[in-house]
């Protein structure tokens, strides 16, 4: 069985990983973001592989590198981490009353001990409905904090839950890793967690 390494430091997919039983490193790539494609499913996909490939040029064993990356889009605006509480109530302000979609995008990369082996990526979505909010509750929910490191300005696992109406496709999801499809598209790499 080949070491299990996270390449993310979000401790919502740390905790993701660790709720399912799976032993596995973090290490994370400060590498900055190349985006090349314009699709909200092809550009987590593309930089989920960018994480997984930094982090496995960092190590010289063989192991399993498990990249990630999340990203929020309402209409044909996308929507990443908020720079600052500015942006992250804008954002809150513009999901607010409507459904937008959460994009993750999962690569598995395999490493062997001197070379980059094979690799897979893929992408859920998840649909989230939100309940209105008024001005004062979005300017309090920012005064909070939480939403400065996620995607979209929020995370449903936190305070933001008592706004999210209702979602269709994987809760996991909107946290930050699909776990359950992970676990299925590594059986098909033949990949024991």
């Amino acid at each position: 069985m080949k070491k299990i390494v996270l390449a993310s430091s979000s401790p919502r997919r740390k905790e993701l990983l660790e709720q399912v039983g799976v032993v596995f490193e973090v290490m994370t790539s400060d590498k900055d973001e190349v985006i090349s494609k314009s699709e909200p499913e092809e550009i987590v996909k593309e930089l989920a592989l960018e994480k997984a490939n930094y982090v496995a040029g960092m190590l010289q064993e063989s192991a399993v590198v498990i990249g990630a990356d999340t990203l929020v889009a309402i209409g044909s605006k996308i929507l990443g981490k908020p720079r600052d509480k500015k942006e992250a109530y804008r954002m809150l302000r513009s999901l607010q009353g409507k459904t937008h979609q959460v994009y993750t995008g999962v690569a598995i990369l395999i490493k062997e001990e001197n070379k980059l082996g094979t690799y897979t990526t893929f992408a859920e979505m998840t649909s989230v409905s939100m309940y209105t909010m008024t001005e004062d509750e979005i300017e309090y929910y920012v005064s909070t904090g939480e939403p400065m490191d996620k995607a979209g300005a929020y995370g449903i696992q936190g305070k933001s839950a008592v706004y999210v109406k209702e979602i269709h496709g994987d809760y996991n999801n909107v946290v930050g890793l699909p776990v359950a499809r992970l676990y299925q598209e590594m059986r098909k790499l033949g990949i024991q967690i």
